[in-house]
């Protein structure tokens, strides 16, 4: 859900120039600004390494529930995929910047209780050990679909559909506790060009970034 909201804001903004989307299966977006790649071990991405050449900025958008999962098969995924694309995108491109997608909870002490939140902080805090940089933790809580943008979790897309009319009044009473995948994605575009005010990103600062970068460009 996220990759796809991410890749929309890519595509809208007029000073991304191109966008490499790697993954299992196609997103079905066909743009000429778009390169896509697929990929099957995401633990090993040597044979593609080359291809991250060039490009300024790596945005981690790939994630699984923790439910019902092993902390072993969990840890597998969550962190061996995501640090396999770090390496690899570092290795091609020092200086670029890694944005990854967490979630708010996760607990950087690597102390918690909850698997989910032990196993995102300790990869958390490895990223942000890498001898590279910069690295950007996003930690969205609830995020709301946008733009015709639908979870692949069928419980989560039914937990959206369900949420979709009372969002204007949670954003108004609460916005600093939700957020909408649009403003998750243009948020995470503008800190890949700009940067952001601190590693740790939750929806207060991700709405503010979004805002920020909205305003921005509509002064252009």
């Amino acid at each position: 859900m996220i990759g796809s909201a991410t890749l929309i804001e890519c595509l809208e903004h007029p000073d991304i120039e191109g966008v490499l989307v790697v993954g299992r299966r196609s997103c079905g977006v066909q743009d000429e600004r778009v390169r896509e790649v697929l990929h099957e071990d995401f633990l090993d991405l040597s044979s593609i390494a080359d291809l991250f050449q060039g490009h300024d900025a790596l945005l981690f958008c790939l994630g699984v529930s923790a439910a019902g999962m092993s902390e072993e098969e969990y840890t597998r995924i969550t962190d061996g995929f995501t640090m396999a694309a770090a390496k690899a995108f570092f290795g091609a491109s020092p200086d670029g910047t890694f944005c990854y997608i967490s979630g708010e909870g996760a607990d950087s002490t690597e102390s918690s209780r909850v698997m989910w939140a032990r196993v995102r902080g300790r990869l958390e805090n490895k990223l942000l050990a890498l001898d590279h940089g910069p690295v950007w933790i996003f930690r969205p809580g609830f995020v709301q679909p946008t733009k015709g943008v639908r979870s692949a979790t069928t419980l989560y897309d039914m937990i959206y559909r369900v949420s979709r009319p009372l969002f204007p009044l949670l954003n108004r009473l609460i916005p600093d506790r939700v957020t909408a995948s649009d403003r998750l994605g243009l948020a995470l575009v503008r800190t890949a060009r700009s940067g952001a005010p601190a590693n740790y990103l939750h929806n207060r600062e991700i709405n503010a970034l979004a805002a920020a970068e909205r305003v921005e460009l509509a002064g252009r």
